[in-house]
């Protein structure tokens, strides 16, 4: 099967498409909506947190839809394009689970309830994925234009590695000094109290900002900040819009359903960061000496997948020992 890019932008945008309208739960709404205009009732709009079981579920048919693609572009292109698909999935998915870990936070600290986290991951994952679009098209046309923008590249992923090693690990989160809420203040009030799903509300005829409202704006910042990690990372891997486009999306997409499934065990990962760190400071290195020495896409996907099962598993251990000791 021979496809050309623009066909393959055409399969790619059908998969997301449809896969994202059943995942989000936007067809279920589009036809609660029209089901409640002819039938004259109102249903409750509330959108309950997944289940681990459904998490896991369709945490796997994102995965199975990833590999299909990537035997679309395997079929296409090659074993070269499909090994740097793969490796930027696989180095996107794994860095967003850190961003996770953030998410757990903003929400715990709004006392966001489980059932409204599920419907701002959705519409944060449909503003992660118009933001990256946009950074990863003028990333590329920067290496593109200027080579040299290479090595800012490499800089940032290896200063976001000595970030996360400085950085100390926060139980709470002071959202009254974050940058966000503090630029957000300045355009509308923001109610404390959380009484719907909605992100605005009226009282006494004057427009307040729910915490659902603010956890959006600071999940927002938070993914487009920690995109100034990944997307170098990725294109450290490949200069190709539609590899580094793609990649990243199918990863972003999953993000939700992924969110559910871990969010009860990823305080277990007791070696994230540091696999996380020694993974930017690989990719990092990897981009600075490409001039002089290039690492073959192959043996950055077997390093990349090392340290990840590497982490995992000693992460595993770590919790069985403590769980023996306890």
């Amino acid at each position: 099967m021979q496809l050309s890019e623009f066909e393959l932008w055409i399969v790619f945008s059908i998969i997301i498409g449809i896969s994202l309208s059943v995942d989000l739960g936007i067809i279920n709404k589009i036809r609660s909506k029209f089901k409640n205009k002819f039938e004259n009732t109102k249903t409750n709009n509330i959108i309950e947190g997944l289940s681990f079981e459904q998490s896991l579920i369709r945490s796997i048919v994102w995965i199975s839809l990833a590999g299909i693609f990537a035997m679309i572009i395997f079929l296409t292109f090659g074993e070269h394009k499909t090994l740097e698909f793969l490796t930027g999935y696989v180095l996107e998915e794994s860095l967003s689970v850190d961003n996770m870990m953030l998410f757990l936070l903003v929400f715990t600290t709004l006392g966001i309830p489980h059932k409204y986290q599920q419907r701002n991951l959705s519409v944060g994952i449909l503003i992660a994925i118009g933001l990256r679009v946009i950074v990863i098209l003028i990333g590329s046309s920067l290496l593109e234009t200027f080579h040299w923008m290479i090595y800012v590249f490499g800089g940032i992923l290896l200063i976001g590695a000595f970030r996360m090693m400085v950085q100390r690990k926060e139980q709470t989160m002071n959202i009254n000094n974050n940058v966000s809420v503090k630029f957000l203040k300045k355009f509308i009030p923001i109610k404390t109290e959380i009484s719907d799903q909605k992100f605005f509300t009226k009282i006494n005829g004057v427009l307040y900002a729910t915490p659902l409202f603010v956890s959006l704006i600071i999940i927002g910042v938070t993914d487009l900040v920690f995109a100034m990690d990944s997307i170098p990372a990725v294109l450290a891997i490949t200069t190709d819009p539609f590899i580094v486009i793609t990649s990243n999306i199918f990863a972003i997409s999953g993000l939700r359903a992924l969110y559910f499934l871990i969010s009860s065990v990823i305080h277990k990962l007791y070696y994230l960061k540091t696999g996380l760190i020694i993974l930017l400071f690989f990719i990092g290195i990897k981009i600075i000496i490409s001039k002089f020495y290039e690492i073959s896409t192959l043996v950055s996907f077997m390093i990349v997948a090392l340290i990840l099962s590497i982490m995992v598993i000693a992460s595993i251990i770590k919790a069985s020992r403590i769980k023996n000791e306890s």
